[in-house]
């Protein structure tokens, strides 16, 4: 079982480096420059902010999934994997909130503007951040569990609205690989495709590992508690 373990953590281990490095390759060699109305050179974070954000939208399904797992039956295991999928939304959702300003003062001439999908993805990693902070601050008993799973389901929920935002409400935000968003070049449809399966596989080994980390911790505390009661009872 441990050699699996090790094994499974190996290979996507050198998943992740072999599709980030053939990203940042693609990225600077291959993927066109775009016009300076669009960007310019600034334009390529989109093939890193992009797949960022659908990263974000997958840790916070998994940790929408675990949430409601642990509020329906409280394992370790749920528990592990909530605690871990909000962590890794806060780190995904961090990348696109810095990496969309940079691209935005170049095409939009300011870092920030409260467009609706831009309160819509602020509000959804802040609630992911409170889920983290309580966690962390708040014990890890059985209803500070619940209440953080309960979070965490309440931060995904709002993920639909992010995506949908700019069809509902327009705003400034670009649509060019949803409709209506007029298409993308080949070429920047080849390296936005290797953006996703980069951050996707980033995303699962950062999930695995934060995962884990939360089941030993966990098992740790359940050893340290056996020794307190054994010393007690010495």
């Amino acid at each position: 079982m441990r050699n699996h373990v090790s094994h499974w953590a190996a290979f996507l281990t050198l998943m992740c480096t072999a599709t980030l490095t053939a990203l940042f390759f693609a990225v600077a060699l291959y993927a066109p420059l775009a016009q300076p109305e669009a960007g310019g050179i600034s334009q390529k974070i989109f093939y890193f902010h992009v797949p960022a954000a659908y990263a974000l939208y997958l840790c916070g399904a998994v940790c929408c999934v675990f949430s409601a797992a642990y509020l329906i039956r409280p394992t370790s295991s749920n528990n592990a994997w909530a605690r871990g999928a909000a962590e890794c939304a806060v780190y995904f959702g961090l990348v696109v909130l810095t990496s969309g300003p940079l691209w935005a003062k170049k095409a939009w001439g300011v870092y920030w503007t409260w467009d609706p999908r831009l309160t819509t993805l602020l509000l959804s990693v802040l609630i992911y951040a409170s889920v983290v902070v309580l966690r962390v601050f708040a014990g890890d008993g059985d209803a500070e569990r619940r209440f953080a799973s309960a979070l965490g389901v309440l931060g995904t929920v709002n993920l639909p609205i992010v995506h949908l935002s700019v069809r509902k409400w327009g705003g400034n935000h670009p649509t060019v690989i949803t409709r209506g968003g007029g298409g993308i070049a080949p070429e920047m449809r080849h390296v936005l495709l290797l953006g996703f399966l980069a951050m996707t596989v980033l995303a699962l080994l950062l999930l695995w590992i934060r995962a884990r980390n939360a089941r030993l911790n966990d098992r740790i505390r359940e050893l340290e508690d056996q020794l307190s009661l054994s010393d007690l009872y010495d």
